[in-house]
């Protein structure tokens, strides 16, 4: 090839008189040819280190979220078998206190012992002040989170206690001293009045007020006790209430109290709930919790008391609370299953920060589950039979009596709340009446459950893309064309520099105007934005008919190409007449307010930042970017086509639709996309725009939360590690994924778009 390009050039020099073999000539080569190298290498390089950075971003992402997927670790330590545990007596109840330090073991005997977590060695032990010849036959906790206990006796009263830890400094080493309060005194409140063992019990303290629940066979003990401090004296007076409630027929199992001292639950018979209203006093209704043969074996209030955890004798565990219904009355509703194994649930641990628990049955077996996510994380036996356990309140430690011996276990747990269903499906969160799709990520409530869900999100991200794109889409590629085929070159080389710099405009400007000015604007003008969808194509056709009216020697006075900007005075004219009857139409059609008579009229929600302010504002930015790309795709077509095909005969238009359109189709269809991925990809104006309200809601009324969005407000706050922190992350590689697969599809049909028309 080089030896032809030389003869080429040695024929060309000997009939020109030029010798191309002179040493500068050759340098000039040489010097071309190694910037040819050079800047195909740096093309090259440039390429690849996109490609690579890209795809260490996609790494990142998926490092930071994996995690999220991964199940429970349970690691078990050095058992421990303290000489005190045989003589400590019958154990009712084992706990852990914050820093996972102090243990504490209660037992029938009434005897608290105070131990450290990581020997078993014994700190202190209190004996309860119990009356003469009464003992301990029954325990109940109040709600995940509390360490208040009530314990009821052998003889019909119930002693309520608190088992607290104070931390200190001596010396500057943390001592960590454990105390038993009774806050209500430590004198037993009666409960039964014929003084007979109490076999359940249940408290409840809201604020000063402490109800009491005991169940004696069938029958129920209800006493509401309300403390009063007077200010001046801080003398401290406790006001008593007996509750009377309807009896019931069988047997009591377990009873439970709301934190709000509403609802009281009694599982009874085999396999049954009697809901009790507090508030009016009556039975809301009996609901039969489990089918076949199967008996309630365990049962526990999850962190909030809103939900109810009930184990089975089959080793299942079915979680339930109050609904409402269609009528509006609450009633006790199944809302997700979870099973351990087929041995019976002996004893359930509700976590006291999050909405999750474990449950262990009688085989050993322990379970770690979640109930938002509807998850198991993991089951795994600890012991060979039935034991009492204890986790810590941060649920990172458990703690097994198991046949005199202590046994200590790590449990890894960080991220149980996350899974495909939480994400990305229905969930029935707690105090909704119906599965939905809710993103909530945080509350000032400490019993809050959190709601994950980027299904609002991913749907607010194509809402506001799609009417971005609907007002975006048919302007850009009508101008783009207009500008390119039929537009005069001068007027060209205003029109499209003119367009191309709205490009320029930050889009924190576009969101601010959009949200202080043009979302109360669209809301006070409701009805002349309508009428000015409607008039300005009529306006322009109708300028169109009568143009092509006037007389030949007016017309021709109008050089070709310019005729576009005789529709500058229209288009004004048409908007300026609209918005002045706005006010008008308001009047005679809506009542004076189209806002009010779409909600009450047509039951369509209006919010003031909604999808229409996001459209026009998100439109209005995405514009330039796919006319620029539109308009060089047109204008690059070759003119031997167009002029051949009118040669041919062909109109103009026929020469657009059938040969121009077809040709720049791919670069047409390239610029669509990248408008697309502009649309998804916008932070800014749906930031300041919308009101950023997670909804599932197709209504362009109404405002909406992108994952672009979402990821801006919540990850300065959001805790790093953590399970939102690593969804935000989640969020950005889904944007990631899905501006790859739009990319990578838009390629595929460009080139096929390409190879198909490339004979025009």
């Amino acid at each position: 090839m080089n030896d032809l390009a030389k003869q080429s050039q040695g024929s060309v020099g000997n009939l020109l008189g030029i010798d191309f073999d002179t040493p500068a000539l050759k340098r000039k080569r040489r010097v071309r040819a190694l910037k040819d190298r050079l800047a195909r290498w740096y093309v090259s390089i440039g390429g690849l280190a996109v490609l690579g950075a890209i795809t260490l971003i996609f790494f990142y992402l998926a490092h930071v979220v994996l995690p999220m997927f991964q199940g429970a670790e349970l690691q078990p330590q050095d058992a421990a078998q303290p000489a005190w545990l045989a003589e400590a007596g019958e154990p009712l109840l084992l706990a852990i206190e914050e820093q996972n330090q102090v243990a504490m073991r209660l037992a029938t005997n009434g005897r608290i012992q105070f131990f450290a977590l990581h020997d078993g060695s014994p700190l202190s032990s209190v004996e309860l002040p119990l009356p003469a010849g009464a003992g301990v036959v029954a325990v109940g906790r109040d709600q995940p989170g509390s360490r208040r206990i009530a314990l009821g006796l052998s003889n019909g009263t119930v002693l309520v206690l608190e088992h607290n830890y104070r931390v200190s400094y001596p010396d500057n080493v943390k001592t960590i001293t454990p105390q038993v309060d009774f806050p209500f005194g430590a004198e037993p409140i009666s409960l039964d009045e014929r003084g007979r063992a109490l076999e359940h019990v249940a408290l409840s303290l809201d604020g000063d007020s402490l109800l009491l629940a005991g169940a004696v066979g069938p029958e129920l003990r209800l006493v509401r006790l309300t403390r009063e401090e007077n200010l001046l004296t801080g003398e401290v007076t406790v006001e008593r209430q007996g509750i009377e409630l309807p009896q019931i027929a069988d047997p009591i199992r377990e009873l439970l109290l709301d934190p709000r001292q509403r609802w009281l639950y009694v599982l009874n018979g085999r396999a049954t709930a009697d809901v009790f209203d507090l508030r009016q006093r009556r039975l809301n209704g009996r609901y039969p919790l489990l089918s076949g043969q199967r008996e309630v074996t365990a049962a526990a209030s999850l962190l909030g008391g809103i939900s109810l955890l009930v184990g089975d004798s089959g080793g299942g565990i079915r979680q339930w609370f109050m609904v409402r219904d269609a009528e509006g009355n609450a009633r006790l509703q199944a809302i997700r299953d979870f099973r351990l194994g087929d041995a019976a649930i002996r004893q359930i641990l509700p976590e006291e920060r999050r909405k999750g628990f474990l449950a262990l049955d009688d085989a050993g077996r322990l379970g770690i589950f979640h109930s938002t996510a509807e998850r198991t994380l993991l089951i795994e036996p600890v012991a060979e039979g039935p034991v009492l356990a204890a986790l810590s309140p941060r649920a990172s430690r458990l703690l097994v009596e198991d046949g005199g011996q202590l046994r200590r276990f790590v449990v890894d747990n960080p991220h149980p709340e996350i899974s495909w269903r939480a994400l990305w499906g229905k969930v029935w969160y707690e105090n909704y009446d119906k599965p939905g799709y809710v993103w909530q990520s945080t509350s000032a409530n400490t019993d809050f459950e959190p709601k994950l869900s980027l299904s609002p999100l991913a749907f607010g991200t194509l809402k506001a893309a799609f009417y971005a794109m609907l007002l975006a889409a048919p302007l850009a590629i009508a101008a783009a064309i207009y500008t390119a085929y039929f537009m005069a070159p001068r007027l060209r080389t205003k029109v499209k520099p003119a367009i191309e710099l709205m490009e320029a405009l930050p889009t924190v400007i576009l969101g601010f105007f959009a949200g202080l000015f043009l979302a109360p604007f669209l809301e006070n003008h409701l009805p002349g934005i309508f009428s000015l969808l409607l008039l300005v194509p009529l306006g322009i056709l109708l300028a169109g008919y009568l143009w092509s009216r006037l007389p030949d020697a007016l017309r021709l006075r109008v050089a070709d190409g310019w005729e576009a900007a005789l529709l500058i005075p229209v288009v004004l004219g048409v908007g300026w007449f609209a918005l002045a009857i706005s006010g008008h139409l308001e009047n005679w059609l809506f009542g004076g307010n189209m806002r009010l008579w779409l909600s009450n009229e047509l039951g369509i929600p209006f919010d003031q930042r909604n999808a229409l302010v996001v459209g026009l504002a998100m439109g209005f930015a995405v514009i330039p970017n796919i006319y620029s790309i539109a308009e060089d795709a047109v204008f690059s077509v070759p003119k031997s086509l167009t002029f051949g095909s009118l040669a041919l005969g062909a109109t103009p238009w026929q020469t657009l639709t059938r040969v121009v359109i077809l040709t720049a189709s791919p670069g047409i269809f390239s610029a669509l996309m990248i408008g697309m991925g502009r649309a998804v990809g916008e932070t800014m104006i749906v930031l300041m725009a919308t009101g950023n309200t997670p909804i599932m809601d197709a209504n362009i009324f109404e405002g909406m939360r992108t994952l672009a969005a979402n990821v801006a407000v919540e990850m300065p706050e959001s805790e790093v590690g953590s399970s939102h922190y690593r969804v935000l992350f989640l969020a950005a590689l889904v944007l990631l994924l899905f501006t790859f697969v739009m990319n990578t599809l838009a390629e595929l049909i460009r080139q096929r778009l390409r190879s198909r028309y490339a004979s025009l």
